[in-house]
């Protein structure tokens, strides 16, 4: 198993600790939790204060909010290599953004420029588009399907700052499943397959998505939907505290759904963990994946 941590200008995990992890955005820092962070913070408390906001989370009595210690827009904007996008903190604490997601970004660039034609792929659980602009800005044709209107809208805001509006996207707001079993009722095909599925979630019309319960037949739709002579595949999973003693295990499960997934296709499929470390070298698992590449 690999541990990928990706390379960043505008984005640091600058400290970490006492359940929370100081970022920054940008020009803004930002705190917000951070379960995996049991151990003592670096820096002095003088530099947490000075922080620009702090996501605070809920309680039995109280939902989660934020609270800013000076003015912020409401959104602001980033850039990492030819990218840019918008940051947003939102009631949930979510910043419109997954820094450790850097690493699959260079990975889905990396293989889509390799391919010696142009790709039709599909990008379900696309949240805010990143890897969907990663694929499309290398000449990919990208379907990128969520269930968050929001996100959705977020994404092909994305896709303007980035300067891709003329790069073949279509953007569809549906629950994946769903989505996917029209498409092979359709007799669409895809040569390369991008799936960031949450643990829990609801589709627009009220769909239940568990991560346990649905992701085999998920893969099983999607199988229908591959080209005869397909490129790559990602699958993501975000882990937990209840996941990181068994990282390793997580995501040597994903490598092996996805490997029965593909039998009869000639196939190499690796696995791992994305990461982050703070200053200090602390290091804090955000998720595990599995890749392939035919």
């Amino acid at each position: 198993m690999e541990t990928l941590m990706p390379d960043w200008t505008e984005y640091e995990l600058v400290d970490s600790g006492a359940g929370k992890k100081l970022e920054r955005f940008g020009e803004f820092t930002l705190i917000r939790p951070e379960p995996q962070a049991k151990w003592e913070m670096i820096l002095p408390a003088q530099r947490w204060e000075t922080a620009d906001g702090e996501f605070v989370k809920a309680t039995s009595s109280q939902r989660g909010e934020w609270r800013f210690r000076k003015p912020l827009p409401a959104r602001w904007t980033m850039q990492r290599k030819n990218l840019k996008f918008l940051v947003q903190p939102a009631p949930s604490g979510h910043v419109g953004l997954f820094p450790d997601q850097a690493c699959h970004w260079d990975w889905v660039e990396a293989r889509t420029k390799r391919a010696a034609r142009p790709l039709k792929v599909l990008c379900l659980f696309g949240h805010t588009g990143l890897a969907t602009l990663a694929a499309a800005a290398t000449g990919a044709e990208v379907t990128h399907v969520d269930a968050s209107r929001k996100a959705v809208t977020l994404a092909r805001e994305n896709q303007c700052l980035s300067g891709l509006q003329k790069q073949p996207i279509r953007w569809i707001v549906e629950d994946a499943m769903t989505f996917v079993r029209r498409e092979a009722r359709r007799g669409s095909r895809y040569d390369a397959i991008l799936l960031d599925p949450p643990r829990f979630g609801r589709g627009p019309d009220g769909e239940i998505w568990k991560l346990e319960e649905s992701l085999l037949e998920l893969l099983s739709a999607c199988r229908k939907i591959l080209n005869e002579t397909p490129v790559f595949i990602l699958l993501n999973v975000y882990s937990t505290v209840l996941t990181q003693g068994r990282i390793e295990k997580e995501a040597e499960g994903l490598r092996s759904v996805l490997k029965k997934m593909l039998e009869g296709f000639q196939a190499r499929t690796t696995a791992g963990e994305l990461a982050i470390e703070d200053a200090g070298r602390r290091r804090i698992s955000s998720s595990v994946f599995a890749r392939v590449e035919f």
